[in-house]
């Protein structure tokens, strides 16, 4: 079975959808007749790159990535109003309608396996399975985590991160206290406070999300790096939109659909235990345990375990959809 990534292609059809004050960049790769599938992105605020397209066969799926609010080609960048889980749900939705798919694929990794979730358990009837890598699942323990907990194993990158604030921030370095410091600067309106922290947040993120050392940080601040830094401050701010323990306790609306998790063993930024509590509520579920990955869905166990399952999906599914 194929393990390799596609070759790259080109959207054959590209759109914006309008809601409220935002507009959502979205487009379509593959064949028309195939199986829809829909990619959603990480961050949140990461945005959708031409790579995602590659995990799928383009002559089998009928492939739709879309830039969530906020980020990537979408307007207005890093925006936070009118931005919650809620909201992105409805935007999947609308997309779904607009593009006249009748149930797809789900395909997300990272934050992207969370709203995955959310989508699914508020829309089960439109989905035809799961795929998820590096799972969130919003819980506050997780946001933490990623604040304090990862000090633990990247005290270089987290001393950093910290000294990217002013000095009467650096004194109470609970998460709470922390996670405040950063959205205070990370929303002000002047791109000198900004754009630092954003740049820090960024590197601090990169940095824990390989097992081998990242070789492309971010170098400078821009556009990019404040959307996800900016959005997912804003995220954790909001505690994801959901209750705490949410996804879990109503995986039961999706269960009977199939699903499978690829789960880096050595994921700092979304370490395994949340995988594994996901499978122990899913049982179902097939949990993929890659033992030399970290978080990125480019580390080659990781790529390899998705695109497996792409393509397992691509013959599981072909009768559901076919005319």
């Amino acid at each position: 079975m194929r393990t390799d990534l596609f070759p790259p292609i080109d959207p054959h059809r590209t759109g914006t959808l309008t809601r409220g004050l935002h507009r959502i960049y979205w487009e379509e790769c593959g064949t028309p007749d195939g199986i829809p599938v829909v990619f959603l992105h990480g961050g949140p605020g990461a945005g959708a790159s031409p790579t995602h397209r590659r995990f799928f066969d383009p002559a089998a799926y009928r492939i739709i990535l879309f830039d969530q609010r906020g980020c990537g080609r979408s307007r207005p960048s890093a925006e936070v109003r009118d931005n919650s889980t809620q909201e992105l749900i409805g935007d999947i939705e609308a997309l779904r309608a607009e593009l006249g798919v009748d149930r797809w694929l789900v395909f997300g990794g990272s934050w992207g396996s969370t709203l995955a979730l959310a989508y699914g358990q508020a829309h089960p009837d439109r989905c035809l399975g799961f795929i998820l890598r590096g799972i969130f699942l919003g819980r506050q323990t997780e946001i933490e985590w990623f604040l304090t907990g990862m000090r633990q194993i990247f005290p270089d990158a987290w001393q950093d991160f910290i000294a990217a604030l002013p000095a009467d921030a650096q004194g109470d370095l609970s998460w709470e206290t922390l996670l405040a410091a950063y959205y205070r600067r990370l929303t002000h309106p002047d791109p000198a406070v900004h754009l630092p922290a954003a740049h820090a947040w960024s590197q601090f993120e990169t940095r824990a999300s390989t097992l081998l050392p990242a070789p492309d940080l971010p170098q400078e601040p821009n556009a990019a790096t404040l959307a996800i830094s900016r959005l997912e401050a804003h995220y954790f701010v909001h505690r994801i939109f959901l209750e705490d323990g949410q996804l879990l306790a109503q995986v039961g609306r999706i269960r009977r659909l199939p699903c499978t998790i690829v789960q880096g063993r050595y994921d700092i930024v979304c370490p395994a235990v949340s995988a594994y509590d996901l499978k122990q509520a899913w049982p179902e579920a097939d949990l993929v345990m890659v033992p030399d990955a970290g978080h990125a869905a480019l580390e080659p166990g990781i790529r390899a375990a998705l695109v497996r399952a792409t393509e397992r999906y691509k013959l599981d599914l072909a009768s559901l959809v076919a005319p």
